[in-house]
């Protein structure tokens, strides 16, 4: 008679339970995830997560009772140096059971159950959203002016100062020169431009002018 053994026998003798579920127990801490039926996934719950609670306190004793349940030198290994870190600050309910829907052969409940600290997706959509910033006009200057970082002035030697200052001025000169030489290039053409234009305007007014005085003559001439 059961009288009082509330707990989910799942089918099977109780060795075979206990292994069974320090088998699933192992397997969830080495890869993080694992899919099961919905019965076997709550029944590892209870399990696995006194466990990791039990990993938070990384001690010898705590190891041995740990390894007297799982029965796998790597799995306590990782409990205690990887996954006991990240749940150190959770207090309980390390792991999550989704359901994915019914099997095809006895149409029993399947699920995936994980821990919860290893789910990057649900980790990343959690994550606080940086704050949008609006832009004005007005307000532009005064967050320039308060956002710049303070500059100090390095002391440099003077021997530095003489060495820059002496490979600057060179070229700096040479390029001086180039253009004073461009610029008197570029007024001599100009002169000589309006030197030509202005002779060219006398020609044609003297020719002008010497036009109505041949007119004046031939009249003269016919009186």
């Amino acid at each position: 008679m059961r009288h009082g053994k509330r707990f989910n026998h799942l089918g099977r003798t109780a060795s075979h339970r206990k292994a069974m579920l320090s088998n699933m127990a192992s397997s969830l801490i080495l890869h993080k995830r694992i899919s099961t039926t919905v019965a076997k996934a709550k029944a590892l719950r209870q399990y696995v997560e006194p466990l990791i609670t039990k990993s938070k306190t990384d001690s010898t004793h705590s190891r041995r009772i740990v390894f007297s349940y799982l029965q796998d030198k790597e799995s306590v290994k990782v409990l205690f140096d990887e996954i006991s870190e990240k749940v150190n600050d959770r207090p309980g309910g390390y792991t999550r059971i989704i359901k994915t829907g019914s099997r095809l052969g006895d149409n029993a409940d399947m699920c995936i159950m994980e821990l919860v600290d290893y789910n990057e997706l649900l980790l990343a959509e959690k994550e606080p959203k940086k704050a949008k910033t609006r832009r004005s006009r007005r307000g532009k200057k005064s967050t320039q002016t308060e956002a710049l970082p303070e500059v100090t002035a390095e002391p440099v030697s003077e021997t530095e100062d003489v060495e820059e200052t002496d490979m600057v001025s060179e070229p700096e000169e040479e390029q001086v020169d180039d253009v004073k030489a461009e610029i008197v290039e570029e007024t001599v053409e100009e002169v000589k431009e309006t030197e030509t234009i202005t002779a060219e305007a006398s020609e044609e007014e003297s020719k002008e002018s010497s036009e109505p005085d041949a007119d004046s003559e031939e009249d003269s001439k016919k009186e």
